[in-house]
């Protein structure tokens, strides 16, 4: 059989997700639903907005399912009538029961931002750039009811170098992902995938992100700080204490430089110097409350007193 004999149903709902449903669009599959949250209040006006997948599934006039929950019975037996061969899942937010996983004919397999075992859950980009892994990549595994820990059947890999933020490489895995999905419909179309188990002692767990986690602690070495920095850009930003107010850090570059930690030792076009528990950070690209991502050469321009050698920077909040 071919992968566009398959009936496919995909699920997912954020960019990632969009990204792999736009390349199985552009390979001719046969999808013949979608499923994504449901929409959600989002920004100031608490407006309903729909997910990336959402949008690009209506924009090719697919069916769209949005359950609250796949536990609900009435969800499952929705499923069911659509016959689907695989069912391919992305991001999509929503934990699928057994009753979901064995209703495909080929099962359910899904698109993980990880090299696994390393990294199962929900942050795991952010989780291996703060952790200083030196690679990332995608595995396709097959589904079952344990949390990404499914038999793998397809790798691919890319390094993370010391520029990478977690938007970078996000980019980049969306690039390889779908790729290799594709590449797994096909052996899976054709009998000839071959799954390998995972070694559930090698497993790490990728916590879900929140705003507490981008508090900057002067305490901590400079390069620790400059891992997490570049994970957490561009959410939920790392962000310090200045004057009172949360100074969002967008980029910065650990030195070897030594102060107090917190303590600001240098002002300059290259950057704010600030002292860590080892090691300094020069503090590149800024945003101060009410204002827009700047470069410290800009923002030192503006606010020169506000920014000078002897000052102390307090820890996020």
């Amino acid at each position: 059989m071919n992968s566009s004999d398959l009936r496919i149903v995909f699920a997912g709902t954020p960019e990632f997700a969009a990204a792999h449903l736009q390349a199985m669009l552009d390979a001719d599959l046969d999808i013949i639903a979608v499923y994504s949250q449901p929409d959600r209040p989002a920004g100031r006006g608490q407006k309903l907005q729909v997910s990336a997948v959402k949008e690009l599934a209506l924009q090719h006039g697919l069916p769209v399912y949005q359950p609250a929950s796949l536990r609900d019975p009435l969800a499952q037996q929705e499923l069911s009538t659509l016959a689907p061969d695989l069912l391919v899942v992305v991001a999509y937010g929503l934990i699928l029961p057994q009753a979901v996983l064995d209703t495909p004919r080929l099962g359910c397999i899904n698109s993980h931002a990880s090299l696994l075992p390393r990294w199962r859950g929900a942050a795991p980009i952010q989780r291996a750039i703060e952790a200083g892994d030196s690679e990332s990549g995608v595995t396709v595994m097959q589904m079952e009811a344990g949390l990404d820990t499914g038999p793998m059947l397809l790798k691919v890999m890319t390094p993370i170098s010391d520029t990478d933020t977690g938007g970078s490489l996000h980019d980049r895995l969306a690039e390889l992902g779908p790729k290799a999905v594709i590449q797994a419909i096909d052996l899976l179309a054709k009998g000839t995938a071959k799954p390998e188990s995972q070694d559930d002692s090698l497993a790490t767990y990728a916590h879900k992100l929140n705003k507490s986690d981008a508090r900057i602690d002067w305490q901590r070495p400079a390069i620790e700080l400059d891992r997490m920095i570049r994970a957490f850009n561009p959410w939920p930003l790392a962000h310090a204490l200045w004057e009172g107010q949360t100074l969002k850090v967008l980029a910065a570059s650990p030195t070897e430089d030594h102060g107090a930690p917190g303590r600001i030792l240098e002002c300059s076009k290259a950057g704010l110097l600030v002292g860590c528990g080892s090691g300094a950070l020069r503090l590149t690209r800024l945003q101060i409350p009410g204002g827009k991502p700047l470069s410290f050469s800009d923002l030192y321009n503006a606010r020169r007193e506000q920014f000078a050698p002897g000052l102390q920077l307090g820890n996020g909040q």
